[in-house]
C-alpha cells in the first residue's frame, strides 16, 4: 500500500460552484437554499452526492430511500454535506428487453451526473445487479472519491419446509411443473415465498456476487456484502459509509487508488471461493477497461482455476445468504484466500486500511455454510474460459454449478437461430433432441438480443425431463442469471451476430466439449467453417434510432465487458465550466 493521504484542508471541487461572493457563487448557493439549507453547509465542508438506485420498479432497492437517511446522518457526523441525487436504476427483474442493455446507458448518465455537479465525493447506492457495475463504472471514470453500499439480500424463504432461493428455485419449480412433478397451483403458492423481505436475491446470484464483488474490490467497507437488508446492521452500514466517505475526500482517496490489478485480482479468487455469478466476468472486465487496468478473460482463468469454492450456497450448494452473514460473511472468505496464499494482503481498500488487515481477526461461526479446504463444493472453482474454433475468443463456465458428468461431452447440436425460434421449438415433442445432444441458442449477445439477455441456461424439453434428466450441455452468446445452474456455457465470443462461428452451427453439427483442457470445438474442417461464415449475412430488423441503434453500433464483445467502446478508458475528474 503506497497511498498517501493529501493535506487538509484545501479548496474542493465544490467550491467552484458554491465558494466566494460573486454572482456565479451566489447563483449556485441562492437556489440551493431554497430547500432551507444554512449558509454555513457551502462554507468548503465536503458536498457528498449520495447517488440513490432507489426505484419502485427496482425491486431488490425499493427500500434504499430508507438507507439514504442513514448515509447523510452518517455524512452529517463527520461534518460534510450530504445531497441526495436520484439516478438511472436498472432492474434485472422488469427491465425489457434486459436490463444489461441499459447498464452502459446508467454508467454514463451516472458518470454525467457526477462530472457536472458539485460533489466532491460519492455515496453509490445500490443493489440489482446492473445498478452495482454501472455505478462503479462511472466513479472509475470519473475518478472522484467515491465508496459503495449495497442494499443486503432478502430474508431466507420457505415453501413446505425447504428454503427457497429467489431465483435457484424458480428456474427448479419451472422445471418441475414441465415434468409433472408439481402443479402449477404449487408453483404459483411457492411464489410468495420466494420474496419475503425487502432486498436482492438471497442466493450466491448476481446481485450478492457484485456486492462480494465491491467488498474484495476494496470499495465498500468490510462486511457490508451479507447483512441482510432488513437487519439493523444494514442500517448501521449505511451510517457508517457515510461517515467514511468524508474523510476520503478530506484524504483525496479515489477510485483509482483502489481498483489496481491486484484489487481486480483478490476479485476473481473471490468469485471463485463464493461460486459467484458469471456475470461478474463481463462487469469486472468492463470496470478495468474504466480505470485503465488491463484485466483479461485468462486473467479469470488463471486466477480462478486453483481457488476452491468454499461457500456452500444455492445455487452451487444448499444455504442462502442469511446464513452466509450468520457464519461470518465475505471477511472470512478473504481471511480463507489470505492463509491459502491467495490474497494480495496489502492493497487498499476504501476503509484507508489494508485488506488484509480488515479481515485478519474473523471468525467463522459455521463451518457448514463456510467449508474447509478439503470439503470444497468444487475443488478448482472459479469460471472456466474454454476456447477453440467455436470460440476463438473464449466463452465462459462455472464448475460448481454444473454437472460433472458433463464437463468432457460431444453431442449433436441442436439449434436455436434466436430466443423466439427456442420459444417456439422447445416443448414441440417433435422436436428431435435427446439428453446426448448439445443446445446451442444464437443470436443473444451484445448485438444480437440486444443487450445479452439471461436466456443462456435454456429450459429442457418436456420430453427430456419426464425422464428425470435435469442437465445438459447448453451453448450461447447469452448471459445467465447468477441464481442459475447447470453445464452451461456462455458468452461465446464472437457473438453470432457479430458473424462469429457461433452463427453458422447447423443442426446434427457435432460439437465437442473438453473443460478440463479448455477447449470447445465444432466438429468441421476449417475449409468448411471458413466456407460458411463466408456465406453469413446478419439478420434483419437491427434498430435505425434511439439508445438501442447507439448500443448496438458501438456495444464491444463479452470477452471485453460489453461496454460502449467510446466510454472505455481513464478520464479523470473535471470541474466543468459554469454558463452564467
Amino acid at each position: 500500500m503506497t497511498f498517501k493521504p493529501a493535506p487538509w484542508p484545501r479548496k474542493l471541487r465544490s467550491q467552484e460552484w458554491f465558494g466566494g461572493s460573486g454572482r456565479d457563487q451566489i447563483y449556485h448557493r441562492g437556489w440551493m437554499k431554497n430547500q432551507g439549507f444554512p449558509h454555513d453547509l457551502f462554507d468548503g465542508r465536503p458536498v457528498i452526492g449520495i447517488l440513490n438506485t432507489w426505484s419502485e420498479l427496482t425491486p431488490c432497492n425499493a427500500h434504499l430511500d430508507v438507507l439514504a437517511e442513514r448515509v447523510k446522518h452518517g455524512i452529517y457526523e463527520a461534518g460534510g454535506f450530504p445531497v441526495e441525487v436520484p439516478v438511472f436504476s436498472a432492474a434485472e427483474s422488469s427491465f425489457r428487453p434486459t436490463a444489461m442493455m441499459y447498464r452502459n446507458l446508467a454508467a454514463m448518465a451516472v458518470e454525467e451526473a457526477m462530472r457536472g455537479q458539485p460533489m466532491d465525493g460519492a455515496v453509490l447506492l445500490v443493489g440489482c445487479d446492473k445498478t452495482t457495475p454501472s455505478l462503479m463504472m462511472a466513479a472509475a471514470s470519473t475518478d472522484i472519491p467515491s465508496i459503495v453500499v449495497t442494499g443486503g439480500p432478502m430474508l431466507n424463504g420457505y415453501f413446505k419446509g425447504e428454503r427457497v432461493g429467489s431465483g435457484t428455485h424458480l428456474w427448479k419449480f419451472s422445471e418441475a411443473v414441465k415434468a409433472g412433478e408439481m402443479t402449477p397451483e404449487e408453483f404459483l403458492e411457492a411464489e410468495a415465498s420466494m420474496s419475503r423481505s425487502a432486498g436482492s436475491c438471497n442466493t450466491m446470484g448476481t446481485a450478492s456476487t457484485m456486492a462480494s464483488m465491491a467488498e474484495s474490490l476494496g470499495m465498500a467497507l468490510s462486511g457490508n456484502a451479507a447483512i441482510p437488508a432488513v437487519d439493523s446492521r444494514r442500517r448501521v452500514m449505511a451510517q457508517l459509509t457515510g461517515r467514511r466517505i468524508v474523510q476520503m475526500v478530506k484524504d483525496d482517496l479515489k477510485p483509482s487508488d483502489v481498483l489496481t490489478r491486484q484489487a481486480f485480482e483478490n476479485a476473481i479468487r473471490t468469485n471463485a471461493a463464493i461460486g459467484g455469478s458469471t456475470n461478474a466476468v463481463i462487469h469486472l472486465l468492463a470496470l478495468a477497461g474504466r480505470v485503465g487496468v488491463d484485466i483479461t478473460l485468462e486473467d479469470w482463468d488463471r486466477c480462478g482455476r486453483d481457488v476452491p469454492t468454499i461457500v456452500n450456497l444455492m445455487p452451487s450448494g444448499k444455504y442462502l445468504m442469511e446464513e452466509f452473514f450468520y457464519a461470518g460473511g465475505l471477511p472470512v472468505v478473504i481471511k480463507r484466500l489470505g492463509e491459502a496464499g491467495l490474497l494480495h494482503k496489502d492493497v487498499l481498500t476504501v476503509s484507508g486500511e489494508t485488506m488484509w488487515d480488515q479481515v485478519k481477526d474473523v471468525v467463522n461461526h459455521n463451518e457448514d455454510v463456510i467449508l474447509p479446504a478439503e470439503k470444497a463444493l468444487t475443488k478448482s472453482g472459479g469460471v472456466v474460459v474454454v476456447k477453440g474454433n467455436l470460440a476463438p475468443k473464449g466463452a465462459v463456465l462455472k464448475p460448481s454449478a454444473a454437472t460433472p458428468a458433463l464437463m468432457v461431452h460431444r453431442g449433436r447440436a441442436v439449434v436455436f437461430e434466436d430466443i423466439d425460434d427456442y420459444k417456439a421449438k422447445i416443448n414441440d415433442e417433435d422436436l428431435d433432441i435427446d439428453e446426448t445432444c448439445v443446445m446451442v441458442l444464437k443470436n443473444c449477445g451484445p448485438k444480437g438480443y440486444p443487450g445479452m439477455a439471461e436466456v443462456g441456461n435454456m429450459g429442457l424439453p418436456p420430453k427430456v425431463l419426464r425422464k428425470g434428466i435435469t442437465d445438459m450441455v447448453r451453448i450461447s452468446d447469452a448471459r445467465m442469471s447468477g441464481t442459475a445452474y447447470g453445464t452451461v456455457v456462455l458468452h461465446t465470443s464472437p457473438e453470432a451476430a457479430a458473424g462469429g462461428p457461433l452463427a453458422v452451427v447447423r443442426n446434427g453439427d457435432m460439437i465437442s466439449l473438453d473443460v478440463p483442457n479448455r477447449s470447445l470445438t465444432l466438429e468441421i474442417s476449417d475449409e468448411e467453417l471458413a466456407a460458411r461464415l463466408a456465406e453469413w449475412t446478419p439478420l434483419p430488423g437491427a434498430p435505425e434510432s434511439g439508445y438501442a441503434w447507439l448500443h448496438q453500433k458501438h456495444v464491444q464483445g463479452a470477452d471485453t465487458g460489453a461496454d460502449l467502446d467510446f466510454l472505455r478508458g481513464f478520464r479523470g475528474r473535471d470541474v466543468g465550466k459554469d454558463s452564467h
